[in-house]
């Protein structure tokens, strides 16, 4: 395994260096060696230094590369990006990779737990458009843009695949 290098931003302000390599990591470049059990897809119990730590989570955004996670209750709200990231915002390019919104898929299978807006409503970035049961877990879709809702194409009771359609954005 080469290496692999991560910035991770807890609650927009402390900001830490994570580094894979061969099986080892570091933060901040200390080694951090701890004992993880994974209970389920979202939950982990960690012992580190003779403390437990439960560890859920909560929300996860592969598109804004976004993580809200719960550790023995207490909710943090990271920010993930590898070197590519960087570069690319070193480069002013960041902002031209950002998708360009004319649909929202399932992320994955799901019921519709409720839909938040609906057709002709205007949204910001980051407005809650729907939240998803999978896995046991609620998942609140939001805005990745700002847009104009176009077409809701689900209802609350729905129960949706991977990639289908659920809103259109103009």
């Amino acid at each position: 395994m080469s290496e692999k290098i991560f910035t991770i931003t807890v609650n927009e302000k402390g900001t830490h260096t994570v580094t894979l390599d061969a099986g080892n990591i570091s933060v901040d470049g200390k080694n951090f060696a701890a004992d993880v059990l994974k209970i389920s897809d979202n939950e982990f119990h960690i012992i580190r230094n003779n403390r437990s730590y439960n560890i859920l989570i909560t929300e996860f955004n592969r598109g804004e590369k976004k993580v809200t996670v719960k550790v023995n209750g207490t909710k943090y709200s990271t920010e993930v990006k590898d070197r590519l990231d960087d570069l690319l915002h070193s480069m002013g390019m960041d902002k031209a990779s950002a998708p360009k919104m004319s649909e929202v898929k399932a992320p994955m299978p799901g019921l519709v737990l409720r839909v938040m807006v609906e057709s002709g409503q205007q949204i910001k970035k980051g407005d809650a458009l729907v939240v998803l049961e999978a896995m046991k877990m609620e998942n609140i879709l939001k805005s990745p843009a700002d847009a104009v809702v176009k077409k809701v194409s689900v209802t609350k009771g729905d129960k949706v695949e991977k990639n289908q359609v659920m809103l259109v954005m103009e």
